[in-house]
């Protein structure tokens, strides 16, 4: 019984600390309305989204990338949305030949232009092959929209936009949060590029 209660209380905790997590946004919202602005703006000038991230923070970055190039909720055109964490084959020659803070940055050098936006996706913004992807996103004139824990790290300093969760007591809570930031701004992508007449919602 005592077990059963151990475990219930654990699981309410890291509900709490969720929903701390996706509360404490709110104080975001200037930042938030800047990023919004940014990347539709991007989509608008036929630009292209590069999102970047490791582990967890890399299927974020694979989310956003789906969502941009597939649908969110309305089967509008597709939008030009790249996953640089994706390609297991650019990751493996890279991290072999120039060693691993450079995958992200090499193929930065490589795909993006003046214009496009660089969305990095960390949960303590310290990680170097990302501190790297951003030096390399401003040297090719792309902007760089970071989403990290609290305070920001070391990337902070890099990034045009910063997302920071304010509250986060561990990892897993501040990339709860960020979906919440993701499909946010997902909706006002889809506010900017309404399906046409011809095109249908599907579920």
């Amino acid at each position: 019984m005592q077990e059963h209660k151990s475990l219930s209380d654990e699981f309410s905790n890291l509900v709490s600390g969720a929903v701390s997590s996706v509360a404490s946004l709110s104080r975001l919202a200037p930042e938030f309305e800047r990023a919004a602005a940014l990347l539709v703006r991007t989509l608008q000038e036929g630009r292209k989204v590069l999102a970047v991230g490791n582990g967890g923070s890399a299927a974020e970055a694979m989310h956003l990338a789906e969502e941009l190039s597939g649908r969110y909720r309305s089967n509008r055109r597709a939008l030009p949305g790249l996953a640089l964490c994706a390609d297991c084959t650019a990751l493996t020659c890279i991290g072999n030949d120039f060693g691993f803070d450079e995958v992200f940055s090499r193929q930065i050098e490589a795909f993006a232009t003046d214009g496009d936006l660089v969305a990095l996706f960390t949960t303590s913004g310290n990680s170097e092959n990302l501190l790297r992807a951003a030096r390399a996103a401003r040297a090719r004139g792309a902007s760089v929209l970071s989403f990290t824990g609290p305070g920001g790290g070391a990337l902070a300093g890099l990034s045009d936009i910063l997302l920071a969760v304010p509250e986060a007591d561990r990892s897993a809570h501040v990339q709860e949060a960020h979906q919440v930031l993701l499909h946010a701004l997902l909706e006002k992508v889809e506010t900017a590029f309404p399906a046409s007449h011809t095109e249908t919602t599907t579920t």
